[in-house]
């Protein structure tokens, strides 16, 4: 009888002067060690600063080789960090040096196949420009270095899913970012996703439109009836295994409960979908990147700095996040 493979799950630490250490270590503390193995990448006086402040003495398996992974254990693989310095609620290059050193080093334990899926702590952006990196988001890195063309922001609470026609865009260049090539990868990437990580065949997906009531009629835009509805007619027609809807109105969707009558929802900018979802996630959202090669969830929010420290963060999302890519990895792995 063969034995069923335990997943790997590599943990990016995210700001260290945020909540990242935090929730990962109050969602660790309150999961079962029996069908995952955790492996945090940080240096290892992150966590022991965390740690002090925490109630629950952990157990936590600290080696520099990923050959020396503890099974069903929490595990930290170590990467250095000179002259560390942390300060709570302090944005630093520093902080933002390490966030994205533990990011590149999940993402290759994912390609190397010594992890099976990676979370991420969230970040802050402007801490990991000081640092240099000059990336508007955790999304367009991993694309980049994954070597992937086209991927797809979707948060995730159940059965309420929630998909991105463009990103971290600023508002002013969300319109001409808006084309039929786009919409159909977008769609595309979203139905593959519901269909192969998700598992629901022919897939119900509502599309938003872009300006307030759909542009009623062409009276306040254009873009629905010249790109967003040309692009789900033609993609109807050619994909009889999912079921289009829209362009809706996005102000009045999720008051009516449609959100409830199908699989999937592709909103055409950032605000427009996730303030709705996190109003209704109720602090459990996760942030699931469709369209890698490998898997990658986040929590739905942010580093927190406020808050940072203190040890009243909550780990609701972040816990949701590592549930979520453990159900993916396995599933996966059963396809194998």
């Amino acid at each position: 009888m063969l034995t069923k493979k335990i997943p790997r799950i590599a943990i990016s630490i995210g700001d260290f002067n945020g909540i990242g250490p935090e929730i990962i270590l109050k969602s660790l503390s309150d999961i079962d060690l029996s069908t995952s193995t955790p492996i945090i990448i940080s240096p290892e006086k992150i966590i022991e600063a965390v740690r002090s402040y925490l109630p629950e003495d952990l157990k936590i398996n600290s080696t520099n080789d990923i050959n020396e992974i503890v099974p069903k254990a929490i595990n930290l693989l170590l990467i250095s960090a000179e002259d560390l310095k942390i300060t709570p609620g302090v944005q630093s290059a520093q902080s933002g040096r390490i966030a994205m050193q533990s990011i590149e080093k999940c993402i290759q334990l994912c390609l190397d196949n010594d992890s099976d899926a990676m979370v991420t702590a969230p970040i802050s952006k402007e801490a990991v420009n000081l640092a240099g990196y000059n990336i508007p988001g955790h999304t367009e890195f991993l694309a980049s270095k994954t070597a992937t063309d086209s991927v797809l922001m979707m948060l995730v609470s159940g059965d309420l899913r929630v998909a991105l026609v463009t990103t971290h865009t600023p508002v002013k260049d969300v319109a001409p970012a808006i084309t039929e090539e786009v919409i159909r990868k977008k769609v595309e990437l979203l139905s593959s996703s519901l269909i192969h990580d998700f598992g629901i065949k022919n897939p119900k997906i509502a599309v938003f439109g872009l300006n307030p009531h759909a542009g009623d009629g062409g009276v306040i835009g254009m873009e629905e009836i010249e790109i967003i509805r040309p692009a789900l007619n033609k993609i109807g027609e050619e994909r009889k295994d999912i079921t289009l809807h829209g362009p809706f109105p996005a102000d009045g969707f999720f008051g009516q409960q449609l959100h409830k009558h199908h699989d999937g929802i592709l909103a055409m900018y950032h605000d427009q979908g996730l303030a709705p979802f996190k109003l209704l996630s109720f602090g459990k959202g996760v942030n699931f990147t469709a369209g890698l090669p490998i898997i990658r969830t986040s929590p739905d929010h942010g580093t927190a700095f406020d808050i940072a420290g203190k040890g009243v963060a909550n780990p609701s999302s972040f816990k949701e996040a590592y549930k979520l890519a453990v159900e993916l990895a396995n599933k996966r792995i059963s396809e194998d």
